[in-house]
């Protein structure tokens, strides 16, 4: 891979100089995992950075047999720094919800990368804001109608890693019970609101493809707005 894709593809990398791009291409690691396939167990979690190169995973909090899918992350995402940084344990793990290609970086050399390029390390800083305003967000939109929940998930989701197509902002099939867990709606109300959405002609379910088109985007931030 070349530095400026690698540069493109993620955005935590945007202002990072060639030198830092080129290091990090050299002691990155590449892992290929199938579908369904676990990418990091609870007990992994501080030993690499992982960056996705392609495809999707979610990430879920374990206790015991029962599991809650928190996040959903696609290409150009990154995942592992803050056990990295702060080393406690984790009970949650990451699944491949499609093939995935990722990159990883050892704890240790991203340390140090990132004492040696403060640019990496502001961005870093800015990014993982981003995620806290969107946690607040969802801590806001808890007595929100589910419509609204649910908007805001997919615009987010498009938003992030949605690629632009004839049809619209194109993401992965997500399965239901992963879209319900992460709106923290029931899975009965994500598949009525889902079905209506496709009916309305806001989205496009392609189950038999694996996606989901955001073909009515700007109406779908509409509702997501209605706080």
């Amino acid at each position: 891979m070349q530095t400026q894709v690698f540069s493109d593809i993620f955005p935590l990398l945007s202002t990072a100089n060639p030198q830092t791009l080129e290091w990090l291409l050299n002691i990155s690691v590449e892992h290929e995992y199938p579908s369904g396939r676990a990418v990091l167990m609870e007990d992994a979690w501080g030993n690499a950075v992982y960056f996705l190169v392609s495809g999707w995973v979610k990430i879920r909090r374990t206790k015991g047999d029962d599991s809650l899918t928190i996040a959903i992350l696609g290409q150009g995402d990154f995942f592992g720094e803050m056990a990295v940084l702060d080393e406690s344990p984790r009970s949650t793990d990451v699944i491949a919800l499609s093939p995935v290609t990722l990159l990883t970086v050892s704890r240790e050399r991203f340390i140090q990368i990132l004492f040696k390029d403060p640019q990496l390390h502001h961005r870093m800083l800015q990014l993982m804001v981003k995620r806290l305003r969107q946690i607040n967000m969802r801590l806001q939109m808890r007595s929100s109608p589910p419509a609204v929940k649910l908007a805001y998930t997919l615009v987010n989701l498009g938003e992030n890693y949605g690629q632009e197509s004839a049809e619209g902002k194109e993401i992965f099939y997500i399965p239901f019970k992963d879209l319900a867990e992460v709106t923290e709606i029931s899975i009965e109300e994500t598949t009525k609101i889902m079905e209506k959405l496709h009916e309305k002609g806001w989205i496009k379910i392609d189950p038999a493809n694996n996606f989901i088109y955001l073909v009515n985007f700007k109406q779908l931030q509409n509702l997501a707005n209605k706080l």
